[in-house]
């Protein structure tokens, strides 16, 4: 009975660490498997325990009482993003816990060593929670396009390897006073989110529904144009983003063209890439952008007419989004000065060049800008303030490390001290930094440290952010 009780309390203990890690990376077991960027983790946590249990199961308890699960609850206590326990973590633990039961009755009958049929229930319970919410998120699927077919509003999909989400708001912003307009929130921007979103929030009233499609494979986007068949499609600046999942920029480009082919397109807008068809390529007709610590300014043309914008929204990457909105909202309004004063009332997006004064230091919030050319535009408005400048960084989070290599020579180019935080890009960032810098591997002692080390007159920019499992 002992063995049976240290069985079952082994495959919750490494059932609960499997799924946490399943749920940081959208439910996607070639994602633990290829991409997982704490390999540590999976060693300590995982591997050794499964080694353990196999060549020494007799003496395990020993291992997992006073060791394992110390570890473990040491581990969960300290991480950032602890396991949220949805409907379907709630499921997947059900499943471990039925499928643990019938082993535990069969074991001996058809296992000598009951660390080996450890990997079986584990396994098993990831592949039919799998196939459950498969079938779940079918139904699921079915009913929101049920919906969306009965309230027919207008769709609006946008991409892009960086900019979606700000995109995405300056739409919605530009819009909603004229229009009933909902946007999926946050960065929602997967297939499964999406339908989510729909079944729960969409409202019934909705005329326009302005959304956001990512990939990180590619049939991502090809799957989300084909569930919503968008009316308008925009795709913003393309990179080297996510590149580790796609290898090469070429298919990135081909992955996020997918958004034209909505059977129902009336009118695409890409910054730009172009695309047969009705699609508009905008690059060219963004000119004089001006762009300081207090405003950006710009000119766009529009069916062969200049006109100036200007806005409170920082960064010269800023007019790119911004003008493709406009483009898209012209669709809906045509009254170029009644944009241009929406266009001026926009707030800055939160934490993408987000500007706080307190305490006499300039705090520019970038945390949600994780490409390098967003980065290296950050750099570039911020390079001739006067002050002492700071910046803290993990660096490109998906990023090669010559990627990184040319982040490091535009921060020594730029900035006066560096702090690194995170540890995915330590050692290339560290040798490749030759200003003042400083690690920090524990982000909870940030606000210590840069009260420590800042002072009034300075400016601080919060360059990219990571989520503690990278």
């Amino acid at each position: 009975m002992f063995d049976l009780l240290v069985h079952f309390i082994t495959t919750y203990v490494l059932g609960f660490y499997l799924i946490t890690t399943l749920q940081w990376y959208n439910y996607k077991v070639n994602r633990i498997i290829f991409h997982f960027h704490k390999l540590r983790w999976h060693i300590f946590y995982l591997i050794i325990p499964i080694i353990t249990y196999i060549v020494a199961y007799k003496f395990f308890w020993i291992y997992l009482f006073f060791g394992l699960i110390p570890a473990v609850i040491f581990w969960f206590k300290k991480i950032k993003k602890p396991l949220k326990f949805t409907d379907r973590v709630k499921r997947f633990l059900l499943i471990l816990g039925f499928i643990e039961t019938i082993n535990l009755v069969f074991m001996k009958k058809f296992y000598n060593n009951p660390g080996v049929s450890l990997v079986v229930v584990l396994s098993l319970a990831i592949i039919i929670s799998e196939l459950v919410e498969e079938f779940l998120f079918y139904k699921f699927k079915k009913k929101a396009k049920r919906k969306l077919e009965k309230i027919n509003p207008k769709i609006i999909t946008i991409t892009g390897s960086y900019g979606k989400t700000s995109i995405k708001n300056f739409v919605y912003e530009l819009l909603k006073d004229d229009y009933k307009v909902y946007k999926t929130p946050r960065s929602v921007n997967t297939i499964k989110g999406i339908v989510l979103d729909i079944n729960k929030d969409l409202p019934e009233d909705v005329e326009i529904y302005v959304t956001e499609a990512g990939a990180r494979e590619k049939g991502d986007i090809k799957e989300i144009v084909k569930f919503l068949q968008n009316h308008y499609s925009i795709l913003g600046k393309v990179g080297p983003q996510h590149l580790e999942y796609f290898k090469t920029i070429e298919n990135i480009e081909k992955t996020k063209l997918k958004v034209f082919e909505s059977d129902r397109l009336i009118k695409g807008f890409s910054y730009n890439l172009p695309y047969k068809g009705n699609v508009l390529v905008i690059k060219n007709k963004i000119k004089n952008i001006k762009a300081s610590l207090d405003k950006t300014e710009w000119d766009l043309e529009i069916d062969g007419q200049i006109y100036h914008f200007e806005t409170k929204v920082l960064g010269e990457f800023s007019a790119i989004n911004i003008s493709l909105a406009i483009y898209q909202a012209f669709e809906f309004i045509k009254d170029i000065s009644k944009l241009q004063e929406k266009v001026l009332k926009l707030e800055p997006v939160p934490h993408r060049l987000q500007k706080i004064e307190v305490g006499g230091k300039i705090i520019i919030d970038d945390s949600f800008n994780g490409n390098i050319e967003g980065m290296l535009k950050s750099f570039k408005l911020i390079k001739n303030y006067p002050g002492r400048k700071i910046i803290v960084t993990p660096g490109i989070v998906e990023g090669t490390d010559e990627i990184n290599e040319r982040l490091a020579r535009a921060i020594n180019n730029t900035f006066d001290l560096a702090i690194i935080t995170g540890e995915i890009n330590r050692k290339i960032l560290c040798s490749n930094i030759t200003i003042d810098k400083i690690t920090l591997q524990d982000k909870s002692k940030l606000e210590k440290l840069l009260a420590d080390v800042t002072n009034s007159g300075d400016l601080i920019i919060f360059s990219n952010d990571a989520p503690e499992y990278l």
